[in-house]
């Protein structure tokens, strides 16, 4: 009586993880270095843009984004990458990307490719909401190993012609989690022209674009408006969780061509939950301000240049280019993990539990995910205690 199509999803990461560390005492003070919840402080003005709009809960929202907010997310887009948007048919707010990159499967995702079941490519590891989007739509999900040999970045380009024959779908997440690695111009160039070539449209999860160091991300619709390719071939996601350090807000966008885009739009009218008005006027604000941007920025740098400097002798350690994680070479993930919470307190995520077993092995086994999002004194103790016992340096 229940269906199938999820019976082979594993356990998430999370409940995993404490299957894996609930039954042992932790081996010092507990430190969280597992989930990606910003705690840097959010702008001080959304208290008080809340409470000015706190009576618009009595209102039944827009679905699609008030005016004013597509608006302030199309300069947004136009500042950042130079591309120009509609906002009344290329853009639609979403309950954060998690809700945008699952529904815009299911209403982009055709039912056939080639007269095939159809395929969706996705790096490896990869954000499990993916993979659940693939099979809620009938297709089949194509894991592509992103390893140390590919810049962490999955290979999509040398997938056999009969894949991409079948391939409707590709999601790809530039800077990457969990890695932190980012795809330049000349990489999205390939992705794009293979897109055009194959016609599969690709889903661009860029939700960490604004934390880096050095130059900031090229972004897909950049390129792909830089190259005239077919204005549907990319759709972006973008929220204010990681860029703003509002992730209990659940406010983000999808952005596009404008078919792809009245599609979702129409899917949302039936399936999609709009953002409470009070929660769009925070938006408005939050996405017409770059200060907080900035200053948050300059938080993570000082962070990264604190792993670089407390594991820069780690053989194989990836100094991360953006996102805000730390994607640790270990032997085994889940022993590592075991041994540094009953050993140090200490708790981080196997990196395996971020990715699925290929024929080419599981490429997150030998990784550990490390979350940089305390305050500057927090982490740096949980990075040398990581040290001390993981790598004895």
């Amino acid at each position: 009586m229940f269906p199938e199509r999820f019976s082979n999803l594993p356990a998430y990461a999370f409940p995993r993880l404490r299957a894996l560390l609930d039954s042992f005492e932790p081996g010092g003070e507990v430190i969280h270095m597992t989930i990606g919840e910003p705690k840097h402080a959010f702008p001080a003005f959304v208290g008080e843009v809340l409470a000015e709009s706190v009576r618009e809960f009595g209102k039944y929202p827009p679905n699609e984004g008030t005016p004013e907010l597509r608006a302030n997310i199309a300069a947004w887009i136009t500042r950042r990458y130079g591309v120009t948007v509609d906002p009344d048919t290329q853009v639609t707010t979403v309950n954060g990307t998690r809700e945008g990159l699952y529904n815009a499967a299911m209403a982009l995702c055709p039912e056939t490719k080639n007269g095939r079941q159809p395929l969706v490519v996705m790096p490896n590891p990869f954000y499990q909401v993916y993979a659940v989007a693939a099979l809620s739509v009938g297709a089949e999900p194509v894991y592509v190993n992103a390893t140390e040999a590919t810049g962490h970045l999955p290979d999509i380009a040398g997938l056999p012609e009969d894949v991409l024959a079948r391939t409707a779908l590709v999601y790809f997440c530039s800077p990457a989690n969990p890695q932190g690695a980012v795809a330049d111009r000349a990489y999205w160039e390939r992705l794009i022209a293979l897109g055009e070539k194959h016609d599969f449209q690709i889903l661009a999860d860029e939700c960490y674009s604004e934390i880096y160091r050095g130059v900031a991300p090229v972004g897909a619709l950049q390129v792909a408006t830089e190259m005239d390719a077919d204005p549907e071939r990319v759709v972006i996601f973008h929220s204010l969780s990681k860029r703003s350090n509002l992730p209990g807000l659940r406010s983000g966008f999808v952005a596009g061509g404008p078919e792809s885009l009245r599609r979702i739009k129409q899917h949302r009218s039936f399936a999609g939950a709009p953002l409470p008005l009070p929660v769009q006027r925070v938006s408005e604000r939050v996405w017409a301000d770059e200060a907080h941007v900035e200053q948050n920025r300059a938080l993570y740098f000082e962070k990264f240049e604190l792993a670089d400097r407390i594991f820069g002798n780690v053989p194989g350690y990836m100094p991360p280019q953006a996102g805000f994680f730390l994607w640790l070479p270990v032997e085994d993930g889940e022993e590592a993990a075991l041994k540094l919470w009953k050993e140090t307190g200490v708790r981080v995520l196997p990196g395996a539990y971020l990715s699925r077993d290929t024929e080419e092995g599981n490429p997150g086994k030998g990784f550990l995910r490390v979350a940089l999002v305390a305050s500057r004194e927090e982490t740096e103790r949980g990075l040398t205690r990581i040290r001390d016992c993981l790598y004895g340096l």
